[in-house]
């Protein structure tokens, strides 16, 4: 744990002493919490369908589908990532 300082008008930390009374916890647990809620808004979301989507074997007949519909595809192609992307934009993801 490292400490921090913080610098504020003293009514306002009077203020946050009484809330954290009353709400037993401490300031320094609300700031915490404070900060974790607004950098996780940053991070990128975990989706766990996408990633079970991402995961899955693609079956020899999607892969069939390029060559009857004649669609012209590498042969580097990443089939489990188009299938990925199909998918994220088909449900809005």
């Amino acid at each position: 744990m490292a400490k921090l300082t913080l610098s504020m008008e003293p009514d306002k930390i009077e203020k946050a002493k009484n809330y954290a009374l009353k709400h037993h916890t401490s300031i320094s647990k609300i700031v915490s919490d404070f900060l974790t809620d607004i950098t996780a808004k940053d991070e990128p979301k975990h989706d766990a369908l996408l990633e079970k989507l991402k995961q899955m074997e693609v079956p020899d007949w999607i892969k069939d589908l390029s060559v009857k519909t004649k669609i012209d595809l590498p042969d580097n192609v990443d089939y489990k990532q188009l299938k990925y992307e199909y998918l994220k934009e088909k449900y809005g993801l």
